[in-house]
């Protein structure tokens, strides 16, 4: 690229959120923001439709146009962008333009936080198993579960489609659960739940790795913050006992992996 062109890298850095654009040539002397793989040097142009521009490693989601939505999902809503049978779906709560889809799912009867995004790799990232971004649920679940349920629900559960991971699991008061898990298993909660004889009365998906809003209404959404986008990006680079890796982006409308929910 003519060095003419692009954009001062500081300042796409600065219009992110970073801070000021003397802190963002300070990331950039500091060496930690790289272009394509390399090194970035104060100065440099960037053209973001096409060059990939990390943090310490963690993408930074400068493609133009892409937005990113938190969603209070209520329960009865479905996680499609589209129903042929005329349910509400979780599209339908936020802008219709830019057409966004659904990371990841939540059952019909599941309630709770969800992100909507055009942003395909971010996507692509957080519902990849590999990478196994946290996700915290609020379980009400029938009759109050002893210390061999908790114990069989923080070690591992087998279900039909094989054991399950451990998870974190306290109780909030008698009957209600908060569960925490890394794996996106279909219906995973309230597959654990039942297997342990607890079945699931509520289930409400209250955080997404560093993401929670307790302020957020059912049926409500907001749009992230930089720093909030930038910390899911950060979750889903981590991979437990692996180097950082990249998969390949999926495509607009995919929706990402299989709801847990």
């Amino acid at each position: 690229m003519p060095e003419a062109e692009g954009e001062r890298l500081q300042k796409v850095l600065a219009r992110l959120g970073l801070g000021s654009r003397r802190a963002c040539e300070e990331f950039i002397a500091a060496g930690r923001i790289t272009v394509d793989g390399e090194v970035a040097e104060l100065g440099r142009r960037v053209d973001t439709t096409r060059e990939r521009i990390e943090l310490d490693g963690v993408p930074l989601p400068v493609l133009p146009g892409l937005v990113h939505y938190l969603v209070n999902k209520p329960a009865g809503v479905v996680t499609t962008a589209d129903d042929p049978e005329g349910r509400p779906t979780v599209v339908q709560l936020v802008p219709a333009r830019p057409r966004v889809f659904p990371v990841g799912r939540l059952d019909t009867a599941t309630e709770g936080l969800l992100v909507l995004t055009n942003d395909g790799e971010l996507a692509q990232r957080l519902t990849h198993p590999s990478y196994g971004v946290e996700k915290e649920y609020v379980a009400e679940v029938e009759g109050v579960p002893g210390a061999g349920a908790l114990r069989r629900l923080r070690t591992g559960v087998e279900l039909d489609d094989g054991i399950t991971a451990p998870a974190r699991v306290g109780v909030v008061s008698p009957g209600v659960l908060r569960i925490v898990i890394h794996e996106g298993r279909n219906r995973q909660v309230r597959r654990m739940c039942e297997a342990v004889g607890h079945p699931v009365r509520r289930l409400v998906r209250t955080r997404i790795g560093p993401v929670a809003d307790r302020a957020l209404r059912p049926g409500a959404w907001r749009e992230l913050t930089g720093a909030e986008v930038r910390a899911l990006a950060g979750a889903a680079t981590r991979r437990p006992g692996r180097g950082r890796g990249r998969p390949r982006a999926a495509a607009p409308g995919s929706g990402g992996g299989r709801g847990a929910g």
